[in-house]
């Protein structure tokens, strides 16, 4: 199919004034700047709430709203779709479904395969960006693109296919099935010896380096790691040259980690005077992910009795709060307001599981100190509305 003239938005449309009072209205809240303005805390009744001083929507996350709610305003009259969920937040993409905004691939109402795409359709790219194929067949299809693609996740990306043109196989610290990773490991890909493997935690790049010490079985190694390994991977070639890179939104701590034993298990095989043919490392975790992972260790130290952590099931910076609270507080994963049932039963998801479950006694006898936070996919307003939920289940109003 020949190429057709692809037309590429990457700044907006400037009429960003046109639906700023619609943003407002849709994740704005009120109560949240005000307690902003006194200091993260809130007092009422027996309760006090500490909120984290880092939380909600970072400036990638805004950016990409801004861009959607522009584009459905710029072109009132045709067809928009997303290449998936443009932020990980329930409340965002069901708001966006509303105003019209189909899914590529999805089983929506309206909803359309890639492959059925036209010239003028329009199509937004989500904030975690989209894999090379994807854009490749956008383009070849004439569509028109709006790209709201994170910044943050361009650096990665620019990182991965700086490994890739000199020759180093890409370690990425992620979740392979992320939009964000999918689309970072294409990059390395586009280069005719670009090689990639996906790492999920501690456990799996200790397995790496044990074979970049030892050597074991080949097919022992592709076996454990599969799918997240690039096509024809050779683990006794492909890792004698590595460079490590991060989705962004990770545990900034743990992917440090992750590089140190990486850097360590090369060292070991090849001596430190060699390890700058062998090695290479940028922390690529984002600003916004870090200042909030930041909030959350400040935020823990105070005498915490229950810690409420708000964000979408899938949001993988929501999560790693979640993860951090719960070493030290009951803590309680929640992806809108709605998952407060009742005062005796909450929906949440538990640390280290997938599905979100219905738990009873959530609730802290007072005098209770509450901690409250979000990742950066959450609207205010969810977290506003959390907040007078919580608030009117102990029999308080504000």
């Amino acid at each position: 199919m020949p190429k057709q003239e692809v037309t590429i938005f990457n700044k907006g449309f400037g009429i960003k004034s046109l639906i700023q009072n619609e943003l407002e209205e849709d994740y704005q809240s009120r109560l949240i700047d005000e307690i902003r303005s006194a200091g993260n805390t809130l007092s009422v009744g027996g309760l006090r709430f500490y909120i984290a001083k880092e939380f909600g929507f970072c400036y990638g996350v805004e950016k990409a709203i801004d861009y959607a709610y522009q584009t459905r305003r710029q072109f009132p009259d045709l067809p928009i779709y997303l290449t998936a969920e443009l932020i990980h937040n329930p409340r965002v993409n069901h708001r966006l479904r509303q105003m019209g905004i189909r899914f590529l691939n999805g089983h929506g109402e309206g909803d359309k395969p890639i492959e059925a795409m036209t010239p003028g359709d329009v199509v937004v790219i989500a904030a975690f960006g989209a894999p090379t194929s994807q854009m490749e067949i956008l383009q070849k299809k004439g569509c028109i693109l709006v790209d709201t693609t994170c910044g943050s996740v361009v650096h990665v990306w620019k990182r991965v296919e700086r490994y890739a043109q000199d020759g180093y196989t890409a370690i990425v610290h992620g979740n392979y099935r992320h939009e964000e990773t999918q689309a970072t490991i294409s990059r390395a890909t586009q280069f005719s010896n670009g090689k990639y493997l996906v790492v999920w935690d501690k456990d799996e790049a200790g397995k790496v380096c044990r074979f970049i010490r030892d050597g074991s079985s080949v097919s022992d190694f592709l076996s454990l790691f599969g799918i997240k390994c690039s096509p024809g991977f050779d683990p006794n070639k492909d890792l004698q040259r590595i460079g490590v890179a991060n989705q962004t939104t990770m545990l900034a701590s743990e992917s440090l980690y992750i590089a140190q034993i990486l850097r360590q298990a090369l060292v070991d095989r090849y001596g430190e005077t060699e390890i700058d043919q062998h090695f290479r490392s940028f922390d690529t975790i984002c600003s916004a992910t870090q200042d909030r992972q930041d909030a959350m260790k400040e935020l823990i130290q105070n005498s915490i009795d229950l810690m409420i952590v708000i964000g979408g099931f899938n949001s993988s910076n929501t999560t790693h709060l979640a993860e951090m609270a719960a070493q030290r507080i009951p803590t309680y994963h929640i992806d809108d307001s709605d998952c407060i049932l009742s005062a005796d039963e909450i929906k949440h998801k538990p640390v280290g599981q997938i599905q979100a479950v219905v738990s009873k006694n959530w609730m802290v006898k007072e005098p209770a100190h509450i901690g409250l936070t979000a990742g950066a996919s959450t609207p205010n307003r969810v977290i506003g509305d959390t907040l007078l939920k919580i608030i009117s289940c102990y029999g308080y109003s504000i």
